[in-house]
């Protein structure tokens, strides 16, 4: 039995079309630059411990945890963008308190092998 040619004028496929994605302009990457400043202190951070200074990779840290907290005070939570997670206050807090807790741990941890 022979079935008639498909209408190709109409789309039988049920597969939604692919769009691109919206590119990024400069303004918008530009205006994330309080979670740039921090994720560059965090590779900063990572590469000290990398190179094996963890305790001087840990005190940096805990500097880049406060200064996210400062951001996330300074900042508006417009112009935060990413660096915001939750709440202007939850987030301060939370950033205060790890980079606290990393700072202390960082200078109350004796080197090893030095005694």
């Amino acid at each position: 039995m022979t079935h008639p040619a498909p209408d190709r004028s109409r789309s039988t496929d049920a597969r939604p079309r692919r769009t691109r994605p919206a590119r990024l302009s400069w303004s918008q990457i530009r205006a994330q630059w309080p979670l740039a400043l921090v994720l560059a202190g965090l590779a900063v951070a990572l590469g000290f411990v990398v190179l094996e200074r963890w305790r001087r990779g840990a005190f940096l840290l805990g500097l880049v945890a406060l200064a996210a907290a400062a951001l996330r005070a300074a900042v508006p939570d417009e112009r935060a963008r990413l660096l915001g997670v939750r709440g202007k206050g939850f987030d301060v807090a939370f950033y205060l308190a790890i980079g606290a807790v990393v700072l202390w741990l960082a200078t109350s941890i004796d080197s090893l092998g030095t005694g």
